[in-house]
């Protein structure tokens, strides 16, 4: 593959700095500490609404959506450095419209979705006039398989019935979070991959409660957040449905490849900006009469990081090719970088807290948070055991070693 920017990228990549360093950078800080500092921080602060009209007239809008007429009509490797550049910060990909979950709920409506459904949701999804949440995970059983999960959505009639509890679903605690992706066991005599089922439940409908926000090692994630949401009697007509009964696996197989694409690449772009944070924390502080650049080895730890950086990189466009390919290695390669990428970044991120020393550790750098957010991304999209097992049974069956490959298939 050619690993240059397509003269497209390149010119929105000119635009998506120049945006970031003249409108992002000066409302960045102020917002966050406005924000953090309030009591009630699930609110819309007026920069990021003054943001979001800027970039809707710069043309920096839905970027990620492969479709020349609803987005940026952008394969995957295109996209790819984009991404990147928003990980540099905390709101841009939220100004550009370019967020998770919402991007992943806006392809699944966009690949999948009836005409109805796109009309309904799609469309004010993709215009910014509401955000979305997904809703997968459960909190009673082991989720990293998701053929465990317990949450039901049964069909009755012309209607489909949601009963369950969820937790981090993502995006809940936004005020303008009008609908949500539940995933739910339909039909549990089906094969085992055919069980499940995607509905569009509106927030408001009866039976639908946020039972409470999470924390994520201390930071709520605010405005978004990560909430815990009950479903009781929930009555949707069988319409909600999303592609049909049974088909959730399928669809969310088609949401995960690029997903984590995007999630590695804006992981790239936050370990980046963490590099740099270290490398000029490194040459301003001095102690035992040296910069911090010349003691204990930190040359080192920059060399390190910077060979990791760009080694995740390469992996990433590599798989973002594949997938653009249609390439059968594309759904290995994609478990790889899921692996690799959040645990370089958290190590890049840990070396720079060690060169703030306490600073580091506090809300005064964006270290903490940083450390946090490459953490989670270890467990969101399947924990790195089981992309481990996906990349193991696969190598093993290259080789020939078939027993093997499928004996480990029930752990993967």
């Amino acid at each position: 593959m050619d690993f240059a920017h397509s003269p497209r990228t390149q010119e929105l990549l000119e635009r998506l700095v120049a945006f970031q360093e003249r409108e992002v950078g000066p409302r960045e800080e102020p917002y966050m500490r406005d924000l953090l500092s309030r009591d009630d921080p699930w609110v819309v602060l007026p920069a990021i609404e003054e943001l979001k009209e800027i970039a809707k007239r710069e043309g920096l809008w839905n970027l990620f959506l492969p479709d020349e007429e609803l987005g940026a009509g952008l394969s995957n490797v295109e996209y790819a450095p984009l991404a990147e550049r928003m990980g540099r910060s905390l709101i841009t990909a939220d100004v550009c419209n370019c967020n998770a979950p919402d991007t992943g709920n806006m392809e699944v409506l966009w690949l999948f979705g009836s005409d109805e459904q796109k009309r309904r949701w799609l469309k004010p999804l993709l215009e910014g006039e509401i955000r979305s949440a997904f809703c997968m995970t459960e909190p009673d059983v082991a989720s990293s398989d998701a053929t465990n999960m317990q949450a039901t959505a049964a069909l009755e009639g012309d209607e489909v019935v949601l009963n369950g509890r969820k937790w981090w679903s993502t995006g809940v605690g936004h005020p303008n979070c009008k609908m949500a992706i539940f995933m739910g066991l339909t039909d549990p005599q089906a094969h085992r991959y055919q069980q499940h089922s995607m509905v569009l439940v509106p927030m408001d409908t009866p039976g639908v409660k946020v039972e409470r926000m999470l924390q994520t090692m201390g930071f709520f994630d605010a405005p978004a957040g990560h909430g815990e949401v009950s479903f009781t009697d929930v009555r949707l007509p069988a319409s909600a449905i999303i592609g049909g009964p049974g088909e959730a696996f399928a669809i969310a197989q088609a949401r995960l490849g690029p997903g984590r694409i995007h999630h590695c690449m804006r992981l790239i772009g936050l370990a980046e900006l963490v590099l740099e944070m270290a490398c000029r924390r490194a040459t301003e502080r001095v102690a035992f009469g040296k910069p911090l650049a010349n003691l204990g080895g930190n040359r080192e730890r920059i060399a390190d990081a910077r060979i990791a950086i760009e080694q995740a990189r390469l992996h990433v466009l590599h798989t973002a090719w594949l997938v653009d390919q249609k390439a059968p290695e594309a759904a290995g390669a994609a478990a790889q970088i899921k692996v690799a990428v959040p645990n370089m970044t958290q190590r890049v991120v840990d070396m720079a807290i060690q060169m703030h020393g306490g600073g580091g550790l506090s809300n005064d750098f964006p270290l903490a948070g940083a450390w946090t957010a490459a953490r989670s991304l270890r467990l969101a999209d399947g924990p790195d055991e089981v992309h481990r097992g996906v990349i193991a049974r696969l190598e093993l069956a290259r080789h020939g070693v078939g027993h093997w490959a499928s004996s480990s298939s029930s752990s993967s």
